[in-house]
């Protein structure tokens, strides 16, 4: 008789025989990263871990870049905007290599029948959001397509940062020995829009909590310099896509205490009711970062005096092997798998 070690155990990636897109892949979990794999790593050509941004050198001067499409339904949710959201998680994408973000591009595809009211709506929250982030929109496109092609309004964006000094943390600079810490609650967003969406009465209790991250991670490269190994906002997938990935990234393993996690009571109540791992429910307004143990206290020091960390805590450490593995420690003393979503859990969240 075969004996199966439950710690190696995975579910299978359903097989994708069709030969078309599905919603999956664009989840944040393994069906995107497979879709990734073969049209970026192999049709682009694109080498190294995949990150937030990239850092782009225009001669004496390297800049950081990143690009985001926002499709979010409904427009208008509990918390935020698909205007401030595509701001946002712009700013942070930037944000998380270590860089300033200073300028924004943005174009809309809007679909014929919109109305104008809530276009200017949006705009004006898009104005809001970059002012509020001290950057501007610089340059940008208008796209109109027939009705039905377009649910309403999408929305692209290019942000373009300056580095802070000569620190640069990357999904592939984890280490064994490094603290995770967590800037904040969980599950908070991806709640919020499936409640607006399916009206389930949880907007009361629950708003998304979409924000900028930079002025954090200034304070938090202020503190730890270049012992900030890694930085991502776990968006699509959650907490769990984005540490699987940095520890694919980086060839490390991660093990988080589950009890210290900080997830809301009414974002846990959502979950057990619909039976959704917190998880793998998207943020965006939050960060995880590997910080060397010399300087997680005073990381953690800094995220805590700064609005967008005041509930900052550890939730982790980062071991040598088994590499690629993330594992949580139950309240019971046993281990479980963290494993990244196959396909959708939560459409259109972003």
């Amino acid at each position: 008789m075969t004996t199966i070690d439950p710690l190696r155990a995975t579910c299978p990636t359903p097989a994708g025989g069709s030969e078309r897109v599905l919603l999956g892949h664009g989840s944040g979990g393994q069906l995107m990263a497979e879709l990734l794999d073969d049209l970026v790593t192999g049709s682009l050509g694109a080498t190294g871990p995949l990150e937030d941004a990239a850092l782009v050198g225009l001669g004496d001067v390297e800049v950081v870049v990143s690009t985001d499409s926002f499709v979010v339904t409904p427009r208008f949710f509990p918390g935020g905007d698909i205007g401030s959201l595509a701001v946002h998680g712009t700013v942070n994408d930037v944000a998380m290599r270590g860089a300033r973000p200073v300028a924004l591009a943005l174009a809309y595809v809007l679909e014929e029948g919109l109305p104008i009211a809530e276009l200017r709506e949006i705009t004006a929250s898009i104005a809001a959001a970059a002012a509020g982030c001290g950057i501007r929109v610089v340059t940008g496109d208008t796209k109109v397509v027939q009705r039905g092609a377009a649910d309403g309004l999408y929305l692209t964006t290019t942000g373009i940062g300056i580095r802070l000094g000569e620190t640069c943390p990357s999904a592939a600079a984890g280490r064994p020995g490094d603290r995770v810490l967590l800037s904040g609650p969980i599950g908070s967003h991806g709640t919020a829009i499936l409640s607006a969406r399916e009206g389930l009465g949880f907007e009361t209790a629950i708003s998304s909590d979409s924000r900028p991250l930079h002025h954090l991670v200034s304070a938090m490269l202020d503190a730890g310099g270049e012992d900030v190994h890694t930085l991502r906002d776990p968006t699509r997938g959650g907490l769990a896509g984005a540490l699987n990935e940095l520890a694919a990234a980086s060839g490390v393993a991660v093990e988080i205490d589950e009890p210290a996690l900080p997830v809301p009571a009414q974002v846990h109540a959502a979950c057990e009711l619909l039976g959704l791992d917190p998880l793998h429910v998207a943020n965006e307004g939050c960060l995880v970062a590997f910080v060397a143990p010399r300087s997680a206290d005073a990381v953690l020091a800094a995220m805590r005096a700064d609005p967008a960390g005041r509930d900052a805590c550890v939730i982790g450490s980062v071991a040598a092997a088994p590499r690629g593995r993330v594992t949580a420690r139950t309240l019971v003393g046993s281990s479980r798998i963290v494993d990244m979503l196959v396909g959708e859990q939560l459409p259109r969240i972003c």
